[in-house]
């Protein structure tokens, strides 16, 4: 039997994921996901799952690029792929969105070269079927109404709970992207110490990558309304976690916090189980009465993916604050991240300077960052200058890295879309209500055309 189908018999056992995911620093990988829209070209609509142009047609279309089928009720619902041609899934979020999620590799420049393959290809199935593809944190005119629903039984199940939990759920699933990166821990202590520091500094990855000022057409009001449509979508599995700054903070509390956070579904037998609103401490209590028995490691493996914070343990941490964007940002992300995190002297001096920031420093810089982006100002802290001193830190953490390329370059050239952004103080947000105020005649149509992935 797989570890994943062996029985969890008591909260002690929910600590193994965990403690598997430690690595030697050697070994420590990058996991970039990104998520961009489809559209049709014609008329600038979003894409239905079926139909011969549909996104079911375009995943299918890349089987031939070695890829294959992700089967859910016989239809084609995602793709994966073999380590040796690259490994990495390609997914689809509630609405079409199209996730890739790349394979853990070695450094950036491998990063790289994985997501130009991926543009590549998905450019030219997009072409021969009419698509294209918009790299942006939110869909800037589509209703509700007329966006897609992929036929995936749990995303049924989470779009029935969630507007029991808050008013802007279905905003989340339908209506917004983002770009993530996952990281590796060597122990529980430097598990602890990443979460902190990632956590605190989340809210300026939400500001540098901020492009989500539209919704229906016009301004929202904000630089990041994706984060914001966060803050009013389930607070039982959102936004920040006080006992992560806690001098007890370890794999246990995470555990405890977990534990009761209200599940969404149990996977049996190919079916999904309703079972939204109720705890995993009774499932593993044996007392679900919706599943005979108690959790495999899978159940606790597939409850954890349901839990939304702004960054996430699993077997790596995950970081989850930036809007989706163009292709040059993707990378760009996992390079501020990784600069941080992966090089003991940046992590120690971001740990440093965040060490003093209480809960509610971080909420007042999480509000700010969504609503001004790099303008915002609280506390004495000013966004924008404490972005440009966290990149330097980066930069010098990738430099110190010293992996070098095939044209000798160190993997922070991957920071010069950044470098663009806060040398002008203007992130992508800030970009697009210009043009939308002064070059497009408040049309925001035009960014199907300049904005693609």
């Amino acid at each position: 039997m797989s570890q994943s189908m062996q029985i969890i018999e008591s909260k002690d056992d929910l600590i193994k994921p965990f403690e598997d995911g430690e690595k030697n620093h050697k070994d420590f990988k990058i996991g970039t996901e990104h998520e961009k829209f489809a559209f049709f070209i014609k008329n600038n609509k979003p894409v239905p799952f079926e139909g011969k142009n549909g996104i079911e047609s375009l995943l299918l279309s890349l089987k031939k690029f070695g890829w294959e089928s992700i089967l859910e009720d016989k239809r084609t619902i995602g793709l994966k792929r073999s380590k040796k041609i690259g490994g990495g899934t390609i997914t689809l979020e509630p609405a079409g969105q199209i996730e890739l999620s790349g394979a853990p590799l070695s450094n950036l420049h491998e990063t790289f070269d994985e997501l130009s393959e991926h543009k590549q290809q998905v450019d030219e199935i997009g072409s021969q079927l009419g698509i294209g593809f918009l790299g942006a944190g939110l869909t800037p005119d589509w209703s509700l109404k007329e966006m897609p629903v992929i036929p995936k039984k749990r995303y049924k199940i989470m779009r029935d709970y969630m507007p029991r939990r808050g008013n802007l759920g279905h905003n989340m699933m339908f209506r917004s992207s983002t770009i993530q990166v996952n990281l590796d821990y060597s122990s529980e202590s430097d598990m602890v110490k990443k979460f902190r520091v990632s956590m605190a500094l989340q809210p300026i990855a939400t500001a540098i990558f901020s492009n989500s000022p539209f919704i229906d057409g016009g301004l929202n009001g904000f630089k990041s309304y994706r984060s914001e449509i966060w803050t009013d979508t389930d607070p039982d599995r959102t936004g920040f976690l006080p006992f992560v700054l806690e001098s007890s903070m370890g794999y246990e509390q995470y555990i405890d916090y977990a534990l009761n956070v209200p599940m969404y579904f149990v996977y049996r037998d190919g079916e999904y189980i309703d079972v939204a609103g109720k705890s995993f401490n009774t499932f593993l209590e044996g007392n679900l009465n919706e599943v005979k028995g108690k959790p495999t490691y899978l159940d606790w493996e597939n409850h954890l993916t349901t839990i939304f914070p702004e960054v996430r343990l699993k077997s790596f941490l995950e970081m989850r604050g930036a809007d989706g964007g163009i292709f040059q940002n993707v990378c760009s992300l996992s390079a501020f991240w990784v600069g941080l995190l992966y090089d003991e002297i940046s992590l120690n001096i971001a740990n440093d300077l965040i060490k003093d920031w209480d809960l509610e420093t971080l909420y007042s810089l999480r509000f700010n960052a969504a609503k001004y982006g790099l303008d915002a100002k609280i506390n004495g802290i000013d966004i924008l200058n404490l972005s440009r001193k966290v990149l330097e830190i980066s930069r010098e953490g990738l430099k110190r890295r010293n992996i070098l390329n095939d044209n000798s370059n160190s993997e922070d050239i991957y920071l010069k879309p950044l470098d663009n952004f806060l040398k002008n103080g203007k992130s992508p947000s800030d970009e697009l209500i210009e043009k939308f105020l002064n070059n497009w005649d408040k049309k925001v149509v035009n960014m199907y055309k300049e904005y693609t992935f």
